[in-house]
């Protein structure tokens, strides 16, 4: 495991392209290409103002950056560097930016929803969607990139027009049983449409492209409703987050609930691991010296697994009748790359990851952190999963237990969000100005890095390699395999000794 060192960037802003080649890093108005492995500049663009948000091109060809204060927004060419195009979209204003799935058109959305433009790179020719809502999925593109969905508001109705990307000319236009819309989603297929109401009233519409209603599904009345989705990569399953901490899993094929996954403040399951988070704390004239340079009072941390039951989990009490968006309920959703696991944190117990079995349908682990929980995402190359609770540490899960890993030589580096590379094992770390990449794919740097060393972890681990056949219920305990690792450290002299565990 290596770690580059920390390096500047601006609104914690880092973004893989989607081959994995290249990592383009905005630092004000400058935006640097860097290229993945070694992490040194490739090319370097100066826009014409700070970069608010930046989006790579599906075939990894151009990048956008765009300034949401001027409404302009630029394209850069990765292959030509001297190409760039302006888009200004004027008094219209700008709020958003995408990119079409050819690589060649650009969609941005006015102001309060006016419109959206669709740009030509080719042939500099302009269209226009109205009455896009004001929501975040208002623009949903197919899977097979043949249709763009769009949600719409027309005369106090929600409506559904399917627009062909080929010729930007409408398909199907038709309205939706739905009082207020909060969001659509494509099946993996593309065969059908998933909408779901505002969180005032718990319903979710499944429609065919024709503008058929095929299911409709409320699990309640009377409460807050839905409050995340999240497809699993195959296609089969639906999760759906409400506001009564519950994870609903329904079928692609019945469009029924087959199961529900209940996150209780209280758990009894021995089936299932429970993982706490442990500080330890600088003392004496260290914890002095730290907090006089305002560095943090935390020496290291730990996972320790937790064996009595029941565990009961510390919990947030919301009163929604006083909140207009009251932090309660599974809002946030993500299957792991192999569809087996399912990651989800409810509001309610903020610093706390749940871990459930797919093909088990049962609670797999459990991870109760100090700090509220920020960022967590999966690896896109095996199942193993990232959390970021904005400290300077990185917490890691696989099936074979978890971990926390400090960045070296970065106490201050607050991570608040985390991006998996999409070709390979590399994570980085973005806080508000400053970010670090973490490397898992077995990658050594070169010494003659011209920009940016890198340093690799040389701390003793509690982890080792696990012998081939090994059960769960055979693996050690964390203090057990740290005495071990101390004792054979330097006989086996192990240059990477997390390897087999990532």
């Amino acid at each position: 495991m290596n770690f580059t060192e920390v390096m500047r960037t601006s609104g914690g802003q880092a973004s893989w392209s989607p081959d994995g080649r290249f990592c383009a890093v905005p630092v004000t108005a400058r935006l640097e290409v860097r290229e993945s492995a070694s992490l040194q500049v490739v090319v370097t663009f100066n826009c014409i103002d700070i970069v608010q948000n930046i989006e790579w091109s599906p075939d990894s060809c151009y990048i956008l950056t765009c300034n949401y204060k001027r409404a302009v927004s630029e394209v850069w060419s990765i292959e030509d560097p001297d190409w760039r195009c302006k888009i200004d979209d004027g008094v219209a204003g700008l709020v958003k930016v995408c990119w079409a799935p050819d690589s060649r058109h650009v969609l941005t959305t006015a102001e309060f929803y006016l419109r959206v433009t669709v740009w030509s790179l080719i042939s500099k020719s302009v269209s226009y969607i109205k009455h896009p809502k004001n929501i975040a999925t208002c623009l949903q593109f197919s899977p097979d990139h043949e249709y763009l969905a769009v949600a719409e508001r027309r005369e106090c109705k929600d409506c559904i027009s399917i627009v062909a990307t080929k010729s930007w000319q409408l398909v199907k236009h038709f309205e939706v049983a739905t009082r207020d819309l909060a969001g659509i989603i494509w099946a993996r297929d593309g065969s059908v449409l998933i909408i779901w109401e505002s969180p005032l009233e718990y319903k979710v519409l499944i429609y065919t492209l024709t503008g058929h209603c095929l299911s409709a599904y409320s699990a309640y009345q009377w409460a807050l409703g839905v409050k995340g989705m999240a497809w699993s990569p195959s296609g089969q399953f639906l999760a759906i987050g409400s506001y009564d901490q519950k994870v609903r899993l329904m079928n692609h094929i019945t469009w029924r609930v087959i199961t529900e996954f209940h996150h209780s403040s209280s758990i009894d399951s021995e089936s299932c691991n429970i993982y706490k988070e442990v500080e330890k704390p600088l003392t004496g004239y260290p914890a002095t010296l730290a907090s006089v340079q305002g560095l943090p009072l935390v020496l290291e941390t730990s996972y320790e697994e937790e064996e009595t039951r029941p565990v009961t989990l510390a919990s947030v009490i919301v009163e929604p009748s006083k909140q207009t968006q009251p932090r309660m309920g599974v809002g946030t959703l993500s299957f792991s790359n192999d569809n087996r696991y399912l990651a989800s944190r409810n509001d309610n117990m903020p610093a706390t990851i749940w871990i459930w079995s797919i093909p088990k349908l049962a609670l797999k682990a459990v991870l109760v952190h100090v700090n509220p929980v920020k960022d967590f995402a999966w690896d896109s190359q095996q199942p193993r999963l990232a959390i970021c609770t904005g400290t300077s540490h990185v917490y890691f899960w696989s099936p074979f237990g978890c971990l926390t890993v400090a960045v070296p030589g970065a106490p201050t580096l607050q991570i608040s969000s985390l991006r998996w590379n999409p070709g390979s094992s590399r994570v980085a770390l973005m806080s508000r100005d400053q970010f670090s990449v973490c490397f898992l794919d077995g990658y050594l740097p070169k010494e003659d890095s011209q920009d940016s060393s890198q340093v690799e972890i040389s701390e003793p681990s509690p982890l080792e390699k696990l012998p081939t056949g090994t059960c769960l219920e055979d693996i050690p305990t964390t203090a057990q395999l740290e005495e071990r690792y101390n004792s054979k450290r330097t006989k086996k002299g192990l240059t990477n000794p997390l390897s087999y565990f990532f």
